[in-house]
């Protein structure tokens, strides 16, 4: 009968053995034969979770849910926690960037799949946007993502086993860890100096370091402290690096987000030996951070990383088949046609703020800013023997929010205690406002204490 198949099973049709040679059962199937599923071993449904799922673990969502944040009804809330520079609507992108995704809807050129690794023209863009004479880079060095995140995520996959270990700046962007432990790799955490900018406590670095070191991570502009290494500075981590020959993932989601007065070059301009992937986007210079495009750009002068690196990124990029089409479409007009004026306003305003914050928390005793040089974040020291009302920076900034009503992240969630962060990206009269809540707060907890307190 057709759409009938017959199953029967003569002992002929099984050599006569009820299996074949190979001991594996099979049926007749309309003439052929196929293998027979065993049963199943299991009695009861019993579905769980992965390893990687289990070991994923992001620390500032850990412990941000987990406070208890009852805003203060009588005062609007003033949150200084999230790292989008969208969220008050006072920082829009530029209209040319705008214009450029537009253009690319209307083409309906980029409807369709685009090559894992991206365009090859949208990754030309990238490399003419960010080469230099020291550093030059052409398209097959770029590789195009989804997100800045994803380009760390793939970065650290093609660098590290389990069991290797990576270097992570304290305090530092919880990512890299969340990243790293989820796939079997130790993070190691290297110490910035508050009362040097958050420069690198070189000797600590370098005694992090082993043989199962895989990767070294270096945040420039920083998040979450808002510092800039300069020159000289950067050439001091690159001799670490190239002294035990430890590869760099470069961090420069910021980058160019610098403040006028420094100045701080990309890591692969200044390096000659040292292999580097640096991973960027346009989240925060461009102020679309959920457009999600980002990229590596891999600095490979002396073939270190070889053919091997980069074909092991071009296997990582097909596990989600690339970033989104659009954006790419419309990536060579953003880069090359975003005013300067588009930045510079940007910057200037990120710097007038972090100001009027810091002026206004360095007066407040038990309090000690560090003054930015870039990015959008401004970190502050709490001096807690001044407040015996917490225990720590997590019950201060949670008192903070049910008194004022005004969110600060605190840095543990950074793994680095007893500071908060305070993202200065809001309108000026808020930040102004905030500050002002902060102070009325700590005077109210503030208690004397006899020991003379250290000020960065």
């Amino acid at each position: 009968m057709s759409g009938c198949y017959d199953t029967t099973v003569s002992a002929k049709s099984l050599n006569g053995k009820g299996v074949h040679g190979n001991g594996i059962h099979h049926v007749s199937v309309n003439g052929s034969f196929y293998p027979a599923k065993a049963k199943s071993r299991r009695q009861r449904w019993e579905v769980k979770p992965s390893e990687m799922a289990n070991n994923t673990f992001n620390p500032i969502r850990a412990i941000v849910d987990g406070m208890k944040l009852t805003p203060n009804p009588d005062k609007p809330m003033i949150a200084l926690s999230i790292g989008d520079p969208t969220v008050f609507g006072n920082l829009p992108t530029d209209d040319a960037v705008l214009q450029a995704m537009k253009d690319a809807i209307d083409s309906q050129k980029y409807n369709g799949y685009a090559p894992s690794v991206g365009y090859l023209k949208s990754r030309q863009a990238v490399a003419n946007f960010f080469s230099c004479p020291e550093a030059p880079l052409e398209a097959e060095d770029v590789i195009l993502t989804s997100g800045c995140s994803q380009a760390i995520d793939l970065a650290i996959s093609v660098l590290c086993n389990p069991g290797d270990n990576i270097l992570v700046p304290c305090p530092g962007f919880s990512l890299y860890k969340t990243l790293a432990v989820s796939m079997g790799i130790e993070v190691k955490l290297y110490n910035l100096l508050p009362e040097k900018s958050w420069e690198v406590d070189l000797q600590h670095l370098e005694s992090l370091i082993d043989e199962r070191t895989s990767c070294l991570i270096v945040t420039n502009p920083s998040n979450p402290c808002g510092s800039v290494f300069n020159k000289e500075h950067l050439q001091k981590i690159l001799k670490v690096a190239s002294k035990h020959c430890v590869p760099i993932l470069a961090d420069e989601i910021y980058s160019d987000m610098v403040f006028p007065g420094c100045n701080s070059p990309s890591m692969a301009s200044l390096s000659s030996d040292v292999p580097i992937l640096s991973c960027g986007g346009l989240a925060k210079r461009w102020l679309v951070p959920g457009w999600r495009m980002g990229w590596i750009l891999i600095h490979d002068r002396n073939d270190i990383f070889g053919s091997q690196i980069r074909q092991g990124l071009v296997k990582l990029t097909q596990r989600i088949l690339g970033a989104c089409s659009i954006i790419q479409g419309a990536l060579e007009n953003i880069l090359n046609n975003t005013p300067q004026s588009f930045y510079d306003n940007t910057i200037s305003f990120l710097k007038s703020n972090s100001e009027i914050c810091f002026n206004e928390l360095s007066i407040i005793p038990g309090l000690n800013p560090v003054m930015p040089s870039g990015a959008m974040y401004l970190m502050v020291g709490i001096n807690m023997d001044n407040f015996p009302d917490f225990k720590n920076d997590v019950e201060f900034t949670e008192q903070l929010v049910t008194e004022q009503s005004v969110f600060c992240l605190p840095a543990t969630a950074f793994e680095y205690p007893n500071f908060f962060r305070i993202v200065v990206t809001l309108p000026e009269e808020m930040m102004v406002e905030a500050c002002g809540r902060i102070r009325e707060f700590c005077e109210r907890h503030y208690r004397l204490h006899c020991v003379q307190q250290h000020r960065f």
